[in-house]
C-alpha cells in the first residue's frame, strides 16, 4: 500500500471542500439563502459556467491526493521487511496520466507532430545529414508517417466522437430519466419539458456544457496516446500534462488567497463601522497606507523572505515537492493578507449603514453588548458582500499569479502554474521559427477558468445585491413592453 502524503495546499484545499459542503447544507436549510441560489441557478450561463468550474475542481481535487509508491521487494529482502517508499512523490492525476507524464521527447514538438521541431546532425546509410528526427513517443506506432498521419488522426478523431457521443447520449438519457421521476412525468414529456427550461433549471445549457466536455475529453483521451495534443516544451514534457497540473495552483492561490483575506477584512471592517470615532480613523489610517504601498514590490519583499527562510531550514523538507508545496502555501497568505484593504472598505461602509439601523439601536438601548450586536445582527447581513467579492477576487487572484510568476517572484519553479509557461513562453515568442504552443495552451486554460468564474460571479453578483437584480428585471420590462406592443 502506498504511503499517503499530506502537503500543506492539500490539507488547506480539503478544509476549503468541506466549508464549502457546509456552507452548501447551511443555505439549503435558509429559505433566504435557498431562495437567493435559486435565481442562479435559473441563469443558464452560470450553471454552464457552474459545470466547467466543477471539472477544474475535480481536475484540482485529483492532483491534491499525494502517495509515495511502494518500491518493488529486493529478491534477498526478508519476508517481513517493512516496505521501502519511492523517494518521488505523485498524485492520484500522475498516477492516471502515467502514458503522458512518462512520454518526455528530448525538446520541443509541434502539437500533434511525429518528428522534432528542431533539426539534428543524423546518420542515414553512413551519411551525416540535417533532419528533422523522430519522436520517441509522438506517432512512433506509424510506419510511414507521410502516407499514414492523416488517416490515422482521422481514424483516431471518428473513434473518439463516437465514443464521446455515446457516453453523451447515454448521460442524457440518465438525466431526463432522473428528471422524469422527480416531476412525475413521462420520458418524453420530461425531455421537452427539460429543453425548453420549463423545469426551473436551464438543462438544456448544462446539458450541452457537459456534451462538449465529454466529447473534448474523449478526442483527447482517445488521440493522447499516440501523439502530444498540444505538443511538448524544451525540456521535451507534454504540454497539456503540463496545463492540467496547473489547474491546482490556480484553483490553490485563487481560493486559498481568497479566504485569507476574509479573517482581517471581517474583523477591521466591523470595527471601523460599529465604533467609529478613533478606532475607525486608526484602521482607515493602516488600510490606506498598506495600499499605497506597490502590492508588486510588497508581495516580491514577502516571497523572497520565504525563500530566505526555506533555503537556510532545508532540513524541514524531505522532498523537493514539499519546498514548492510550502511556497505556494505562503505565496497564497501573503497575497490574501496583502489584500484584504478592499473588502475592508466595502464593510465598512455597509456596517456604517446597519449600525443605524432600528433594530441595532433597540438591541444596544436593551442592553445587549457590542460583541453580540456585531456578531448576530451585523456579520450576518454581510454574508452578500463578502460571497460577492469573494467570487469576484477569484479570477484577479489568478492572472494575478501569473504577473508575479512572470517577474519571477511567483511560485517555485518546479511547481507548474500558467504564469511559469507563460514565463518560459516570453522567451520562445522570440525565436525564429516561432515556439507558439507553450503560451497559446497555457493562455487558453487560463481564459477558460477565469471567464468561467467570471461569469459564474456575475449571476452571483446579481442574485445576492439587490439592486443589481432589480435593475436587471426592470431593464428586462423596459425591453419587453415595446416588443410585445409590437408584436
Amino acid at each position: 500500500m502506498p504511503k499517503f502524503v499530506f502537503l500543506a495546499t492539500d490539507l488547506a484545499l480539503y478544509a476549503q471542500l468541506l466549508m464549502l459542503a457546509l456552507y452548501v447544507v447551511h443555505a439549503w436549510r435558509t429559505p433566504l439563502l435557498r431562495q437567493t441560489w435559486r435565481y442562479v441557478q435559473r441563469d443558464a450561463t452560470a450553471m454552464a459556467c457552474s459545470v466547467i468550474l466543477g471539472l477544474f475542481m475535480l481536475i484540482a481535487v485529483l492532483d491534491s491526493v499525494h502517495f509515495r509508491p511502494v518500491l518493488p521487494a529486493l529478491p534477498d529482502a526478508n519476508a517481513g521487511a517493512a516496505p521501502a517508499y519511492s523517494m518521488q512523490t505523485l498524485s492520484v492525476l500522475d498516477a492516471v496520466l502515467s502514458g503522458p507524464r512518462q512520454a518526455r521527447e528530448k525538446t520541443y514538438s509541434r502539437p500533434m507532430a511525429m518528428h522534432q521541431f528542431a533539426k539534428e546532425s543524423l546518420q542515414r546509410d553512413g551519411v551525416t545529414v540535417r533532419d528533422y528526427p523522430r519522436l520517441q513517443f509522438g506517432g512512433r506506432h506509424l510506419q510511414d508517417p507521410a502516407t499514414q498521419w492523416a488517416s490515422d488522426l482521422l481514424s483516431l478523431t471518428a473513434r473518439g466522437l463516437a465514443w464521446g457521443a455515446l457516453t453523451s447520449l447515454i448521460a442524457i438519457v440518465l438525466l431526463v430519466w432522473a428528471l422524469a421521476q422527480r416531476h412525475t412525468l413521462a420520458f418524453g414529456e420530461s425531455a421537452l419539458a427539460a429543453w425548453r427550461g420549463k423545469l426551473g433549471v436551464p438543462w438544456r445549457a448544462i446539458a450541452l456544457t457537459v456534451t462538449a466536455l465529454i466529447l473534448t475529453a474523449s478526442w483527447v483521451a482517445t488521440v493522447w496516446p499516440h501523439y502530444h495534443v498540444l505538443g511538448t516544451d524544451q525540456t521535451g514534457n507534454d504540454v497539456l500534462y503540463a496545463c492540467l497540473k496547473s489547474i491546482r495552483t490556480a484553483v490553490v492561490i485563487g481560493s486559498l488567497a481568497t479566504i485569507a483575506t476574509l479573517p482581517l477584512a471581517l474583523v477591521f471592517g466591523i470595527l471601523a463601522g460599529y465604533f467609529k470615532g478613533w478606532v475607525d480613523d486608526a484602521i482607515q489610517y493602516f488600510y490606506t497606507v498598506l495600499s499605497s504601498i506597490p502590492s508588486v514590490l510588497l508581495i516580491s519583499a514577502f516571497v523572497l523572505m520565504i525563500q530566505v527562510f526555506i533555503d537556510k531550514n532545508s532540513e524541514l523538507f524531505e522532498t523537493g515537492l514539499e519546498r514548492a508545496d510550502i511556497r505556494l502555501f505562503l505565496l497564497a497568505m501573503i497575497l490574501g493578507i496583502t489584500g484584504w484593504a478592499q473588502l475592508a472598505r466595502l464593510l465598512r461602509a455597509e456596517t456604517l449603514k446597519l449600525s443605524e439601523l432600528d433594530y441595532v439601536q433597540a438591541a444596544r438601548a436593551f442592553g445587549v453588548s457590542d460583541t453580540s450586536i456585531m456578531r448576530r445582527h451585523i456579520l450576518p447581513n454581510l454574508t452578500h458582500i463578502v460571497v460577492i467579492v469573494g467570487v469576484l477576487d477569484f479570477s484577479g487572484l489568478v492572472l494575478y499569479e501569473a504577473v508575479l510568476s512572470y517577474v519571477g517572484v511567483g511560485v517555485d519553479p518546479n511547481t507548474n502554474s500558467f504564469g511559469s509557461m507563460i514565463n518560459t513562453a516570453r522567451h520562445e515568442m522570440s525565436q525564429d521559427p516561432l515556439v507558439w504552443w507553450n503560451l497559446v495552451s497555457a493562455f487558453g486554460f487560463m481564459l477558460v477558468l477565469v471567464l468561467a468564474m467570471t461569469l459564474f460571479a456575475g449571476a452571483v453578483r446579481e442574485a445576492f445585491d439587490p439592486r443589481a437584480r432589480a435593475y436587471r428585471v426592470r431593464t428586462g420590462a423596459q425591453i419587453a413592453a415595446p416588443l410585445k406592443e409590437a408584436a
